[in-house]
């Protein structure tokens, strides 16, 4: 078994997540507290990747980024690299395809805070900034808990976006899921069915954990979050 996809493809969740939790809690922050009149789009666009097929993301990223594209082309004369078929291309479309799965956690744990909190650190002089790296990210580490988890794990299943962008260039895009698909094409179902079988063993294990070590404090959970929300306002 050839091991470089396997290692790629955690090379690409782990990189894709830290991207992803610098990019969503800003993100989360801004969608949760605020009330411009444009914010319903920017949801929409974020929360987009739940619902549109993988490939469909994948098409326009090459679109966009391919060295024929405006983009493509600046990218290649200013700063020398070229976004398709590079890992770095594997990057942004998986920050783009897994984006939901961070900031919605994240954007329902700020929510669920009692409004108190931010009242009282500004009380004191504390400054925006502060009050969010001191005051409200302490009180919702299972929120960013989740969005961790999820992110990483989606990241790791990502098929079409990746092949789209990506390609199927070995030791540099071809991950854990497009060798599966290229085991079971040639009808190398052993081969196939061990990289399956990491990827299921994987993903399980994760979420396995994560329930296990979350089950005292689900509150945060994205899949409940709007229950909370209305729980906290009957309580406001």
């Amino acid at each position: 078994m050839d091991w470089s996809p396997v290692v790629l493809t955690f090379k690409l969740a782990f990189v894709t997540t830290c991207c992803l939790l610098l990019l969503g809690i800003p993100l989360a922050y801004w969608l949760a507290f605020s009330k411009m009149k444009y914010k319903t789009l920017i949801e929409t666009l974020v929360s987009m990747p739940l619902v549109l097929p993988p490939s469909v993301l994948g098409f326009y990223l090459l679109l966009a980024f391919s060295p024929n594209s405006g983009i493509g082309k600046w990218l290649a004369q200013v700063l020398g690299f070229q976004l398709v078929f590079s890992f770095e291309g594997l990057v942004l479309a998986s920050i783009l395809y897994s984006l939901p799965f961070m900031v919605q956690p994240i954007q329902a744990g700020f929510k669920n805070l009692p409004l108190t909190l931010r009242e009282a650190a500004y009380t004191i002089g504390k400054s925006p900034f502060q009050t969010l790296l001191k005051v409200l990210l302490p009180n919702m580490r299972p929120a960013i808990f989740s969005g961790v988890v999820l992110a990483f794990a989606h990241t790791i299943g990502e098929f079409g976006v990746v092949l789209m962008i990506g390609g199927n260039i070995p030791h540099e895009t071809r991950v854990a899921s497009i060798a599966v698909y290229d085991a079971v094409e040639s009808l190398n179902y052993e081969a196939a069915n061990q990289y399956a079988f990491v990827l299921f063993a994987t993903t399980f294990s994760i979420l396995f954990l994560f329930y296990l070590l979350n089950k005292e404090d689900r509150k945060y959970d994205w899949f409940r979050f709007a229950k909370n929300i209305e729980y906290r306002r009957r309580e406001d």
